[in-house]
């Protein structure tokens, strides 16, 4: 059934009420307002509140409900599944709420919903101090660090979740809520993986730590060395330091000036290092892979926020991922993993990826809704390409490539990293002890599953 048209007096009351803007489809700039990272998503809804404070966006709620509006949280828009969208419906758009806030001495940032990581990475840095972040500067840190937060630090610092402090929500009565160890306790609980189930976080306390140095190496092969790189980069990462983090990744060899003509635009594959420290010691961990004979090297020393930034992604492509943890990588799985790159789109801005688990990581709190921390690798085919015509081929890549390697899954995984794949891997996510406690908590917070764009955890 189509939405019903809301009633103009209702827009009025909501554009009087809102500090920030508000805007439909007849207004300037509702193309732009609407876009999402993903351009497979192409919601259309029908209203959008650019929300500056935790009252506009207790406002924006109820004006949804009152209008029996299906309600989007928009953070930094990221979902592959374009959960920060609706058709038809309010987006409650965080984008305006980004400031930060650093406290030195406490070794804490005050981090508003809609920041996102540059936003966070920028104002850490000239403290020397960070946290796990993602893997991207644009990712919002709302939605990241409440589906638990995976990053290139996650081995040295935990994941971004395990250094949450507090949390201020708006939840679906558009009450105002503070959350932490001593407030709301098991609220607190389930923000640490649960996601935007329970409210709209408005604004998040993170654990900072001293990060004075940062390097990084990134090493490229031909692809079809690959299979002989792998199963030396394991063996590195297996008994590394936690300083150190990464990934293996099959992509197409970036036309820059540091890759050899007969690269560009072909596969490749590319051995990547992070050193939480300085690239000295960098070069003396990596040694074995140094000796591997790659045709290309970038190896620096440089600020934290600098590489978050390095392998953004443009916005404006056609973005389909999927995710399976693995509870180990023997010489089978390295196999079958690096003979999917041959399917893999290129030239395309796809990528086919290893991520290293383990350190703090996995050493983190076994309570938190996590289950997944207890792998020791993630395979992410990360699919992303220009045109439409390439989407039924580049799904089904990225479904064959999760096939692959199921043989070795723990069965759990990362949200963040996948799309909208059914319930029962929502129920994956979180494990099935963690669902039925999430459920009663979001049962407390959200007992008409208003928030139900996300990976839902229905009320129980």
């Amino acid at each position: 059934m189509a939405p019903q048209p809301i009633a103009e007096a209702a827009l009025r009351r909501l554009r009087e009420t809102l500090v920030g803007d508000v805007i439909t489809s007849a207004d300037p700039g509702y193309d732009e307002a609407r876009a999402l990272f993903n351009a497979m998503i192409d919601g259309r809804p029908e209203v959008i509140a650019q929300c500056e404070s935790a009252a506009d966006v207790a406002a924006a709620i109820r004006f949804g409900r009152e209008n029996d509006l299906e309600v989007a949280v928009r953070g930094g828009g990221h979902s592959v599944a374009g959960l920060a969208t609706t058709v038809g419906g309010l987006v409650v758009d965080l984008r305006r709420m980004h400031a930060v806030t650093v406290d030195p001495d406490a070794r804490t940032a005050r981090v508003g919903g809609g920041a996102t990581m540059s936003h966070l990475d920028r104002a850490t840095q000239p403290f020397d101090l960070a946290t796990t972040g993602g893997r991207a500067s644009t990712t919002g840190v709302g939605g990241f660090t409440l589906g638990g937060g995976s990053g290139w630090l996650e081995r040295k610092f935990g994941l971004a979740s395990d250094n949450l402090v507090a949390v201020d929500l708006v939840t679906a009565e558009g009450t105002e809520v503070h959350a932490s160890e001593e407030e709301n306790p098991e609220l607190f609980w389930a923000l640490h993986g649960g996601g935007g189930n329970f409210g709209v976080a408005t604004s998040m306390t993170l654990k900072l730590h001293p990060l004075p140095e940062m390097s990084v190496a990134f090493l490229f092969f031909p692809a079809a060395k690959g299979a002989k790189v792998l199963p030396v980069y394991r063996d590195v990462l297996e008994s590394a330091p936690d300083e150190v983090g990464g990934g293996f990744i099959y992509l197409t060899g970036p036309p820059e000036d540091f890759m050899p003509e007969h690269l560009v635009e072909k596969p490749v594959c590319l051995v990547l290092i992070t050193y939480a420290g300085p690239e000295s010691e960098l070069r003396r961990g990596a040694g074995p892979l140094l000796r591997l004979g790659h045709e290309a090297e970038v190896i620096t020393e440089l600020p934290y926020a600098e590489l978050q930034c390095m392998i953004d992604d443009p916005p404006g492509l056609r973005n389909y991922w999927s995710a399976e943890y693995l509870q180990d990588l023997p010489d089978e799985a390295v196999e079958v993993f690096c003979a999917r790159a041959d399917s893999m789109i290129v030239p395309s801005n796809s990528q086919h990826i290893l991520f290293p688990m383990g350190g703090a990581l996995g050493r983190g709190d076994s309570a938190h809704p996590v289950p997944w921390r207890t792998a020791e690798w993630v395979s992410h085919p990360f699919g992303i390409w220009d045109s439409p015509a390439d989407d039924t081929r580049g799904r089904q890549w990225v479904r064959d490539a999760r096939a692959d390697v199921m043989p070795w899954s723990i069965g759990q995984v990362y949200l963040n990293f996948i799309g909208d794949e059914g319930e029962e891997r929502v129920v994956a996510g979180y494990g099935a002890e963690n669902y039925r406690r999430l459920a009663a908590v979001k049962a407390r917070y959200d007992p008409d599953n208003v928030f139900s764009r996300n990976h839902n955890i229905k009320p129980g």
